[in-house]
């Protein structure tokens, strides 16, 4: 018996089509096109999420140091001195205290800089 593969292909159409709304008009329209444009755009949210977390440690580690500084010590030594007293808060919460909680940071860069010496 003949099989025919029209239900086949229009529904892997349908897939690519659904993948590719909000896409530019020659992707989203052409299976082809379209099918392209979510291999590459799959390969770039892969890629970027490695860059995320690459680029929000930076930003934590700018923001630990800047208010490191204002506390008279410099980052470098402050996680010295974290690591030196137990202290295991990571560079997110630290970031975060340094923002919202000046005085809750000032506090731990006292009890860091206490053990470090």
């Amino acid at each position: 018996m003949r099989v025919k593969r029209g239900v086949t292909a229009r529904k892997k159409h349908n897939k690519i089509r659904k993948a590719t709304t909000g896409y530019s008009h020659p992707n989203r329209v052409s299976v082809k096109r379209g099918k392209q444009a979510v291999t590459r755009s799959l390969q770039y949210a892969t890629r970027d999420r490695k860059t995320k977390k690459r680029t929000f440690r930076q930003l934590w580690n700018a923001r630990i140091n800047a208010a490191a500084r204002t506390n008279n010590t410099t980052y470098s030594k402050l996680i010295s001195g974290l690591k030196k007293a137990n202290i295991s808060l990571d560079r997110k919460i630290l970031a975060e205290l340094a923002v919202n909680e000046p005085k809750a940071f000032s506090e731990i860069v006292k009890t860091a800089a206490s053990k470090s010496k």
